[in-house]
């Protein structure tokens, strides 16, 4: 916590620059390229969840207006939000009031990441985006994400290991520093300040992971 993983993402989208070097987007400096542009390639799906008065849909559409009911419903399924849309009054039309008042904090979360995947971004960014989600929910999305993050470049901020072990590269900051990067398993292996914090945070996680697994098949 504080150690500077949020400040470092921003940069990418340009909420503020660099005050030396560069940050690169396919060997471009991103202070290069049209803002718009830029902004327009990239998924954001932020801690705090930012819904509007209006329907479920039209949050979800909210990037995309024009997209058919099929898009949204595929967008909400991956993120695990269709279950409890359609138990909803009036399902997708139902209306949730400002900053999404009648829902609960996972529940805005997972139709925060329908939203991001209906945009179809090239560059998807997920800032602690399953903190308000049950262990259960975020390991499904997990596994719905694995699909999604084929041909595109994602970035994955979180405090919990089991959210991003299973990425390509994996970044540890301590104290606004990057202490150590590699994969899942050459972290272990060399990291003692990884395996400290993979320790205190798995518990059960391996149970959990083959209960939801065998629920799946």
């Amino acid at each position: 916590t504080g150690s500077g993983k949020s400040s470092i993402i921003n940069l990418i989208p340009r909420f503020y620059d660099v005050s030396s070097g560069s940050v690169q987007v396919d060997g471009y400096d991103v202070r290069d390229v049209k803002l718009d542009s830029l902004r327009s390639q990239i998924g954001i799906v932020l801690q705090e969840a930012t819904l509007f008065s209006g329907t479920i849909r039209e949050n979800i559409a909210y990037g995309r207006p024009d997209a058919s009911q099929e898009e949204v419903t595929r967008a909400a399924r991956i993120a695990q939000a269709e279950e409890f849309i359609r138990v909803m009054p009036e399902g997708y039309d139902t209306v949730v009031g400002e900053r999404g008042v009648g829902l609960s904090g996972g529940q805005k979360q997972r139709i925060a990441i329908a939203r991001a995947l209906l945009m179809n971004p090239k560059i998807l960014i997920m800032d602690d985006s399953t903190s308000s989600v049950d262990a259960e929910t975020e390991y499904r999305i997990q596994v719905a994400l694995q699909e999604l993050r084929q041909n595109r470049t994602t970035f994955i901020i979180a405090q919990r290991i089991s959210t991003v072990r299973t990425a390509d590269l994996i970044l540890l900051l301590d104290q606004g520093r990057l202490v150590a990067q590699g994969t899942h398993q050459e972290l272990l292996d060399c990291c003692e300040i990884y395996a400290e914090i993979l320790a205190t945070q798995l518990g059960g996680q391996a149970e959990l992971e083959s209960a939801i697994e065998e629920s799946l098949l």
